[in-house]
């Protein structure tokens, strides 16, 4: 029975949930979702701590609430996340609030997806996407 670590993007501490239980797990800690349908906002820690331990797939909008391209996207995103429920986790940055962020993760253009998976970025794109593009991106 194997489990995977999961950061609750909540409370931001780490559960170990067995795989045949992803679906619908809880946090040990606060009791929220770790698993949803939804792109989730999240603070630089709680990115941190999550990119760094989760076994799951992690993809990474960073964004800002002025940038025209990132507004056009955060529908599509959010529909990602939806088809991708069980496969990645899609959670989302906002720059301007987070500057720290943006600077940790040299990102250079908004909006960017970076994911990350078992500690390392895996790859990244600049520019807004489609869901199905998202989808496929995250493979």
């Amino acid at each position: 029975m194997a489990a995977k670590k999961l950061t609750c993007l909540a409370c931001a501490q780490v559960n170990r949930v067995p795989e045949e239980r992803l679906a619908a797990a809880k946090c040990g800690t606060c009791g929220a979702k770790l698993i949803t349908t939804k792109a989730v906002e999240i603070d630089f820690a709680t990115l941190q701590k999550a990119a760094r331990n989760d076994e799951l797939p992690l993809v990474v909008d960073f964004w800002a609430p002025w940038c025209g391209p990132c507004k056009m996207m955060g529908p599509e995103f959010a529909k990602a996340a939806g088809a991708l429920a069980g496969k990645a986790r899609l959670v989302k940055v906002n720059t301007e609030a987070a500057p720290k962020a943006g600077q940790a993760y040299a990102i250079r253009g908004i909006p960017t997806m970076v994911r990350f998976e078992a500690g390392k970025e895996k790859k990244r794109q600049s520019g807004a996407m489609r869901a199905g593009d998202i989808v496929r991106w995250v493979g």
